[in-house]
């Protein structure tokens, strides 16, 4: 059985991180916080692939987040711009955070010899027409359950469903199904249509 695991990931440990497991079209979900407790969840599953909603890279010419210089988009972002789907520059306040535990996970994971990926679960739920969680969870779980995706329950948080959201991209790239925006280290997946 292909499994993926989904990740919305919060930008520090004390906050909560959707998990979500995808087997065939079933997902299991649950909110997790720390680091080591995320990898050992990863390290259980034994994912195909890891689709992360983070940063997991940093614009051309940075040497950090923290680093003060001019350029604040990566080339995915500016495809982002560019179809005008809404999203927070890796630059910004909270998201530099975000971005440093992203970058950080993604290279512990690869070097474990997990794909990954990134993914912007809002940015998809746009272009697969279903509503982000800002309109009603119970609108996002429904957008979800219509794209057949089993175990959906109303208790799942906005963060899970999310996850949700985050897994099923990871199953699209697997099967050939997205686009990729952005280039090299830079990109993120968004769901072909």
């Amino acid at each position: 059985m292909l499994i993926v695991v989904g990740l919305d990931l919060a930008g520090v440990e004390n906050r909560p991180t959707g998990f979500c497991t995808l087997e065939e079209w079933n997902v299991k979900t649950c909110v997790v916080y720390e680091d080591r407790e995320l990898i050992e969840k990863i390290r259980e599953t034994k994912p195909k692939l890891v689709a992360i909603d983070a940063p997991l890279s940093l614009p051309t010419g940075r040497k950090s987040i923290d680093e003060r210089t001019g350029t604040h988009l990566r080339e995915c972002d500016r495809e982002l711009l560019r179809r005008r789907i809404k999203f927070f520059p890796v630059t910004l306040g909270p998201m530099r955070k975000l971005t440093s535990r992203g970058i950080k996970l993604r290279k512990t994971l690869e070097s474990m010899n997990f794909d990954v990926i990134e993914v912007y679960p809002g940015g998809a739920q746009d272009i697969l027409g279903i509503p982000r969680k800002q309109k009603g969870l119970d609108k996002l779980g429904g957008g979800l359950k219509k794209l057949k995706i089993k175990g959906i329950v109303k208790a799942m948080s906005g963060d899970e469903l999310d996850a949700i959201t985050c897994a099923y991209v990871g199953k699209l790239f697997l099967e050939g199904k997205t686009l990729t925006y952005g280039s090299d280290d830079q990109t993120i997946m968004m769901p072909s249509s």
